[in-house]
């Protein structure tokens, strides 16, 4: 089942979408900050398409491809992770950013997230890229706490810096995981952020 909103069509991905991924996914610029490497040939981003994006689940579950509703291939994606963290991420392709998509995406995504009865999500960003951080918080989300990082599989230290979104009412819980395990862990000045360390809520 899809999503509509003013600009926008979010549904599953299905095989047709190798191209689009590929075209997504083989930019090094926007790859930069993505948990992969960049893709290098097609069939490697078809391969990525079969195995990771073309979920059983409903759309909101795993991966959901962005799409502008002038254009039926994909332009992006949001994805919600099955584990714990209820991690919300996204990507883009660059000519389409600046331009509020993610946001507007975002809001009807996690909307349906909400009505699933997911409690909560969390969402990180390395810390040179301030501007998901901004996403995040148009989405509803408040900055935690920042920790450091051996990436993987890129395998380079990186800051991140975790936000969080309640749906329950317990607007105290922070997910405290990633602070528990990464022993370089802090909490930054961050405007209008009143964070403290998790285990002191």
């Amino acid at each position: 089942m899809a999503l509509t909103t003013e600009r926008l069509v979010l549904r599953r991905f299905t095989a047709e979408d190798a191209d689009a991924v590929f075209t997504l996914l083989r930019d090094r610029e926007v790859n930069t900050f993505l948990p992969w490497f960049p893709m290098e040939t097609p069939k490697e981003a078809g391969a990525f398409l079969r195995d990771n994006l073309l979920s059983p689940g409903e759309c909101g579950g795993t991966y959901c491809a962005v799409c502008l509703r002038e254009h039926p291939g994909p332009v992006g994606y949001l994805h919600l992770s099955a584990d714990d963290s209820h991690d919300f991420g996204y990507a883009l392709r660059k000519e389409y950013w600046h331009r509020g998509i993610v946001t507007e995406a975002g809001a009807a995504f996690l909307e349906q997230v909400r009505k699933a009865g997911i409690p909560y999500i969390t969402a990180t960003h390395d810390v040179h890229n301030p501007r998901s951080g901004e996403v995040m918080k148009r989405l509803g989300m408040t900055y935690r706490y920042s920790y450091e990082e051996q990436w993987q599989p890129k395998n380079k230290q990186v800051v991140f810096r975790l936000y969080q979104r309640n749906f329950d009412g317990q607007d105290d819980r922070t997910y405290a995981k990633y602070w528990d395990i990464y022993p370089v862990h802090f909490i930054e000045r961050i405007e209008n952020s009143t964070a403290s360390p998790p285990h002191e809520r």
